[in-house]
């Protein structure tokens, strides 16, 4: 079952009462903008299709920020605040929009970053994925990864393929965020969704317990932390799909990551789990479209195919790029590859493409190209 943070259950069913910060987040909607920066100090600003623009000319001033979040944070929030300087958090305006909050002290004072969360997840058909995607998503067990840095998209290309899966099958999602960003209404699946901090005290322990809720399918929202790492290994081995993102730059240094993340003495022991039960990795980042509003997502794929398999076994980590290179007949391809695709078919412009590339000299003619 799907379960609200409390302080939304509690807006949702009660008469709503307006928060002062429901005017910056309605215009930041109204202007298709991602986020609101909303920092004491420093006048509030929108992320726009990749870049931050004033919202309003004033600075805000530390009290008015602070009256402000303290309004529409949980309790729960507000402990974690006094305690760590930060919380996470969802936030809602019924009828409007849900968003993902995190409030944060700094030099002058509090402030926040409100990423907006659309109300139903896109599907595979609406962000146009590769079919490699599409095919990762009809495997039954194993470990799927998605990477990228934060605002790449991964999220929302997760949430679409949890989305096909819940349409396709008839089995048990289980999703363990923080917080709870899409919410997923039952179709052919039975969907529970739980979050850190208000149904469990860490993704490991939400881990540990979902091996014993029967899933067919776990998603977890960051793999952040040798134990999580662990049992999300243990559990594809075990035959469930599970599904995690890694705030890694490349497929290749994802499985390195993951590898490197464990002890010396258990690291061969992981490559061999790897080999076995990896699915494949999607790393991702947006780039702004040419000649109008909006972003793409370029993907570099890594498929786990035999070839790949044996690399990650023998440690031959380094070697995992020429075998994606080499993988286009298995839809495998490298960020670069999917750049210039992106720029052959005019969707970006070589301006951007060159930003974005990973190897800049195989841009460079395109550099000045608006």
């Amino acid at each position: 079952m799907s379960i609200e943070p409390s302080h939304v259950a509690t807006a949702t069913q009660n008469a709503y009462v307006p928060r002062k910060i429901d005017e910056f987040l309605k215009e930041v909607l109204s202007k298709n903008g991602s986020d609101l920066h909303f920092i004491a100090g420093d006048p509030p600003r929108i992320r726009l299709y990749g870049e931050l623009h004033n919202l309003r000319p004033e600075p805000l001033t530390p009290q008015f920020v602070e009256e402000t979040l303290k309004e529409i944070m949980p309790r729960a929030a507000l402990m974690r605040l006094e305690e760590k300087h930060g919380a996470d958090f969802a936030y809602i305006i019924p009828g409007v929009s849900r968003f993902r909050v995190n409030v944060m002290r700094h030099l002058y004072g509090l402030g926040c970053v409100c990423r907006a969360i659309p109300s139903k997840a896109l599907t595979l058909d609406q962000l146009n994925v590769p079919d490699a995607i599409r095919n990762l998503c009809k495997v039954n067990n194993g470990l799927i990864l998605v990477t990228g840095k934060t605002g790449s998209g991964k999220s929302t290309t997760l949430a679409a393929m949890i989305d096909d899966m819940n349409a396709r099958l008839k089995g048990h999602i289980l999703t363990i965020e923080d917080p709870i960003e899409f919410v997923h209404q039952r179709k052919n699946c039975l969907v529970s969704q739980r979050e850190i901090g208000t149904h469990s005290p860490s993704f490991s322990e939400a881990l540990h317990s979902a091996l014993r809720e029967d899933p067919d399918v776990i998603l977890v929202g960051e793999l952040r932390d040798y134990e999580t790492m662990s049992i999300a290994v243990t559990a594809a081995e075990m035959g469930i799909l599970v599904m995690g993102t890694l705030h890694t730059n490349g497929a290749a240094p994802t499985v390195d990551r993951i590898v490197n993340a464990f002890p010396a003495d258990k690291q061969s022991h992981v490559r061999a789990m790897l080999s076995t039960s990896l699915r494949g990795v999607i790393s991702q980042q947006l780039i702004p479209r040419a000649g109008k509003p909006g972003r793409v997502a370029a993907h570099e794929i890594l498929v786990n195919t035999p070839a790949v398999a044996n690399l990650i076994r023998q440690g031959k980590l380094d070697q995992l790029e020429n075998a994606m290179q080499s993988g286009a007949a298995h839809g495998m391809r490298l960020m670069d590859s999917a750049i210039q695709d992106l720029l052959d078919k005019a969707i970006i412009s070589g301006k951007h493409a060159y930003q974005k590339a990973i190897n800049k000299a195989k841009f460079e003619q395109f550099k000045d190209m608006g």
